[in-house]
């Protein structure tokens, strides 16, 4: 259970790492890892067979020392046998001492000078049926390597050798001491090659990061560069075909895009003038019609004397004028002639006014838009987007109160509506079936605005949305000239 949590955390930290200092770290530490294990195995070996060089040798000179001194001994000659041992040592250069024993273990002769070690005397020994006998010694000078070999098989006594490692060391030193020049240059070779790979490698890539960047912010006209018939070439291949498919593909939506709000814009403004064309149908001849029907009805009132008849007629009378106010409403909700004749505010008010008497909840609201009269696209969208705000706060808000604050800031227009109902997820106005959330954003936007929603459960919904005064040009033809100039 342990393991993976390690793990991740290690990648984490390695992922987090240039690439660049990963292949130079990976190559770097192959180099020395492999100069290091070839140093130590060669040091191995070359320990192994110094040290048999050096036994041999140990024994090999032994032997010729006890050889050459046997008539020196049996002649008690003991300025030449101190001579020989001379001669020893000094032919010999890892020789580190000589000495020799007589029958009785006593030294005749020895290389120490003035004193001599009597401890060493026991640290080895021969019987008088071995060829040799050797022991590896450690000292103060490091290892030495001491024979003793008898002469005459013991009877005339023992010649003792100890050889240095001073050449073990020595070989080592130097061994090792070219290893790590050797690994040094390879180091550096290796580095040199990695640095010189990864740039080939990294370049193209990089160069591969910035065209998904620029591609990211919209721009399909960035092409990278093929470098080699490689993998990487071909990666940047098959990223210059997708960049020129995406472009395609944008130039297809873009297209698609124009025709959908021309369409959009089409069906509004046809929408508008359907809306006020049976407005006007119904203030100038429906509702002329019922005035004419209950002028006559009351004329016919007054003339009756039945009470019956009269009953009924003033029955009548009275849901002529019911159907006359209803109608009179209808035209206003359809295209109120005010917005047309008197501007945004006193549609707004009016409207607000009859809201606030049909379904009794308290409005604020406060509208600065200077003295002169805003477009009149833009007069109709603000309308249309107040009037589908508060149609939903009626149906769904279940508010105790709504505020309105429209503003005139600079170059656009600023719209507010909040309200204190029960609020609602914000993804659930995302969903196709809010035709109005939609129809109110695309009214906006068909004029370069913008408009947002904030809401939570509990707390109320805010509306808010922004006009620009300058958008003098229909939508779609700016975002046909647009598409044009990209």
């Amino acid at each position: 259970m342990k393991i993976k949590p390690l793990f991740a955390r290690f990648w984490e930290i390695a992922g987090a790492v240039n690439i660049r200092i990963k292949i130079l770290g990976m190559a770097l530490g192959l180099v020395l890892l492999l100069g290091t294990g070839i140093t130590l195995q060669v040091r191995i070996a070359l320990t192994k067979t110094v040290s048999s060089q050096l036994e041999k040798q140990s024994i090999s000179v032994a032997r010729d020392l006890a050889a050459r001194s046997t008539d020196l001994i049996l002649l008690n000659d003991l300025f030449s046998l101190h001579r020989l041992l001379q001669e020893t040592q000094i032919n010999n250069a890892n020789v580190l001492y000589a000495f020799i024993l007589d029958s009785n273990g006593r030294v005749i002769a020895h290389t120490f000078g003035d004193s001599f070690p009597l401890a060493l005397i026991e640290k080895n020994s021969v019987s008088p049926q071995d060829h040799h006998h050797t022991v590896v010694l450690q000292t103060n000078d490091g290892l030495v390597w001491d024979t003793a070999v008898p002469i005459l098989d013991g009877r005339a006594g023992i010649a003792r050798i100890g050889l240095s490692d001073v050449l073990l060391r020595d070989s080592l030193r130097d061994m090792t001491g070219q290893l790590i020049l050797t690994t040094a240059l390879v180091s550096l070779i290796g580095v040199t090659v990695a640095a010189l790979l990864t740039w080939i490698l990294t370049h193209p890539i990089l160069e591969l990061v910035q065209a998904t960047r620029q591609v990211a912010k919209g721009d399909f006209s960035y092409r990278v560069p093929r470098w080699a018939n490689d993998e990487i070439g071909d990666l940047a291949e098959a990223f210059n075909l997708m960049t020129a498919e995406l472009a395609h593909a944008d130039d297809l939506r873009r297209e698609k895009e124009v025709l959908r709000r021309q369409l959009l814009e089409s069906v509004i403004r046809t929408q508008e003038e359907e809306r006020q064309r049976i407005s006007r149908e119904l203030h100038d001849s429906t509702s002329q019609s019922l005035t004419s029907l209950k002028v006559g009805l009351h004329t016919l009132q007054t003339i009756l004397t039945d009470g019956e008849a009269k009953k009924q007629t003033k029955d009548l009378y009275e849901i002529t004028s019911q159907t006359l106010e209803d109608v009179h409403a209808l035209a206003v909700q359809l295209r109120p002639a005010t917005l047309d004749d008197l501007g945004l505010a006193a549609a707004l008010q009016r409207f607000i006014n009859d809201w606030q008497v049909r379904y009794h909840i308290p409005v604020d609201i406060l509208v600065y838009l200077g003295n002169e009269r805003l477009p009149g696209e833009v007069e109709t969208a603000l309308y249309r987007i107040t009037q589908e705000a508060m149609t939903n706060i009626a149906r769904h808000a279940s508010a105790h109160k709504v505020s309105i604050l429209l503003e005139k800031r600079g170059e656009e227009v600023v719209g507010v509506i909040e309200d204190d109902g029960q609020g609602f997820e914000s993804h659930q106005f995302i969903s196709g079936e809010h035709l109005g959330i939609i129809g109110m954003r695309e009214r906006a936007e068909l004029l370069g605005g913008k408009l947002t929603i904030e809401s939570e459960i509990g707390k109320g919904t805010s509306l808010f949305v922004r006009i620009p005064l300058n958008h003098q040009r229909s939508s779609s033809q700016a975002i046909s000239e647009g598409g044009q100039e990209s």
